[in-house]
């Protein structure tokens, strides 16, 4: 009985979340609300149903609408949705990852971003340039997206790419290193850095050589734009064969929506010292935790999960 009433109830918030979407979205500008809306994938709630109670609660707990995504196919929404520029256009990129290719399982979990437009009612411009929203991180006038974005468009050369995000975003493009494939296989910019403001980013920590050569570099690249880089832990987690990919200690992937900033923790002695960089970044923000554990094992965090529009 407990069964059945629980997947009654999930698909009622379901139906629900996908009324809320096409009245949220369809023959309307975004920009005409100031508040932002998260979205997240409806295979999120059937999933992970105990974090996505516990994230949907916070954002109750602070008045932030938020609805849910059909026709998905994975729960990482950020990647497969349209990136919104700041004057409130959709650019729905390609979604083509080379991260997803060679395994079956993992092709077959790519997302149609036509079909979910077309379901969800959603219009946006797109574009041929394959690129993951998690590898796009806008902040007044200015985007950060790793050098992945070279690789993942062998027929583009590097100035056409610039020049082509640069009009698409509306924005000044700065390029960072990523991490090779074997540290993070999908080289998102969200794994490493998020923006504080325009001239200040947050980002990770790290111990072992070759990722301490990552963070040089990068801050030659912060430093040509004056962008001064506030050092954040990183918890070293171990994967094991069920979750290989596993993105706990990632603290940087938070959700940030409106006045908001909600945190992934682990239960971890890291934890505190984490939180309170953010909260000191943010003085003027409320910031919420939440433990993302189970969701974090299959390789993503909050922000990888979330479609925060205006």
């Amino acid at each position: 009985m407990w069964c059945l009433n629980h997947f009654v109830s999930i698909g009622i918030i379901l139906l629900m979340c996908n009324c809320s979407i096409q009245k949220n979205i369809m023959n309307k500008e975004i920009t005409n609300s100031v508040n932002q809306t998260v979205y997240m994938s409806e295979l999120l709630l059937e999933r992970y149903p105990e974090s996505c109670k516990n994230l949907t609660k916070i954002l109750e707990k602070h008045n932030v609408n938020y609805s849910f995504i059909k026709g998905t196919k994975d729960i990482w929404c950020r990647d497969y949705m349209p990136v919104q520029t700041e004057s409130g256009k959709l650019i729905q990129f390609t979604y083509n990852p080379s991260y997803l290719k060679g395994k079956k399982e993992w092709e077959e979990s790519r997302s149609d971003v036509k079909d979910i437009c077309k379901q969800n009612n959603i219009i946006a411009t797109f574009s041929d340039i394959n690129l993951d929203g998690g590898n796009v991180l806008i902040c007044d006038g200015r985007a950060i997206i790793s050098d992945r974005i070279y690789s993942e468009n062998p027929d583009k050369t590097r100035e056409e790419l610039r020049k082509e995000l640069a009009m698409l975003l509306e924005c000044e493009i700065i390029v960072i290193p990523s991490l090779n494939k074997t540290a993070d296989f999908t080289g998102h910019a969200d794994g490493m850095v998020r923006f504080v403001d325009r001239n200040t980013v947050l980002g990770i920590k790290y111990d072992d050589k070759y990722k301490k050569d990552w963070w040089k570099n990068t801050q030659k690249v912060l430093d040509t734009y004056n962008i001064s880089f506030i050092e954040v832990p990183f918890l070293e987690d171990k994967p094991d064969s069920e979750h290989p990919e596993s993105a706990i200690g990632v603290y940087v992937n938070y959700l940030e929506v409106n006045d908001l900033i909600v945190v992934p923790i682990f239960d971890r002695k890291e934890d505190e010292e984490a939180v309170e960089v953010i909260r000191k970044a943010f003085p003027n923000k409320i910031i919420e935790t939440i433990n993302y554990s189970d969701v974090a094992r299959e390789g993503g965090l909050l922000n990888c999960t979330t479609w925060v529009v205006k």
